[in-house]
């Protein structure tokens, strides 16, 4: 007879903690075992393996710095070691560094270039024999950045540009055997150190007049980790603030 439930093994880098964490928990919910990634994230991670463990789902942690070329074999490997296969990797750990263009300096460059868009490429690298023998998938999380010149957020704005393009390289370069999407969610959860007031106010200039929630983001990875004919798209979840001028 048939498993009706097969096994399916997703990693979510940065996954312990923000939208990372809500999209290890609605993955978990949904049935998948998880690799979770985190940097400085100890307690939180702990948190969450308890809290997957609880659901019946198995979660093992790595502590690993993404912008350390070598830390995407090591996530690779956690998934081989742990299940011996992956179905959807999901590139969600990214820094947020600010600061106007020209005091933004080679290392501060570097740095977000580093973790934002060379540890997706290195990841799904070092990933895609797991990826393509589950015939599995990869959803990259994007924001508005990719789209708009954020001027707080120079060197920010841009590694996200360049993961929206590393995203549509990456889905053809690996079609058929793995599909490549992303994801670029808005007004979705108050950064650190913002205001309550000046988070309303950015929310409600979308057509929608709200924020959204981490759930909005979860609903958009579980789609397109479904979505067996879409590829090399790039899936806005972000209350209609693109169409504003």
């Amino acid at each position: 007879m048939n498993d009706p439930s097969p096994q399916r093994v997703a990693t979510v880098t940065g996954g312990a903690v923000r939208v990372g964490r809500a999209i290890s928990i609605g993955l978990a919910e949904a049935g998948y075992d998880l690799v979770v990634t985190y940097h400085t994230s100890a307690e939180p991670a702990e948190a969450l393996s308890e809290e997957v463990a609880s659901m019946g789902r198995r979660c093992v942690t790595l502590q690993v710095d993404l912008a350390e070329p070598a830390a995407a074999e090591a996530v690779a490997e956690a998934a081989r070691a742990g299940f011996g296969r992956l179905d959807l990797l999901v590139n969600s750990a990214a820094t947020f560094d600010a600061g106007p263009l020209l005091e933004v300096d080679a290392e501060r460059w570097d740095a977000v270039m580093a973790v934002n868009v060379r540890a997706p490429h290195l990841l799904v690298r070092a990933a895609a024999p797991l990826l393509t023998g589950a015939h599995g998938c990869v959803v990259n999380i994007a924001d508005l950045a990719a789209f708009q010149p954020w001027t707080e957020h120079p060197h920010h704005a841009v590694s996200k540009a360049a993961l929206v393009h590393l995203t549509k390289i990456q889905a053809r370069a690996l079609a058929p055997a793995v599909r490549v999407n992303a994801v670029a969610p808005g007004s979705v959860l108050r950064p650190e150190g913002w205001s309550e007031e000046r988070w309303l106010d950015v929310a409600r200039r979308a057509p929608l007049g709200r924020p959204g929630t981490p759930g909005d983001v979860v609903g958009a990875v579980l789609y397109l980790a479904g979505a067996d004919f879409v590829t090399g798209q790039v899936l806005t979840v972000d209350g209609g603030r693109l169409l504003e001028p």
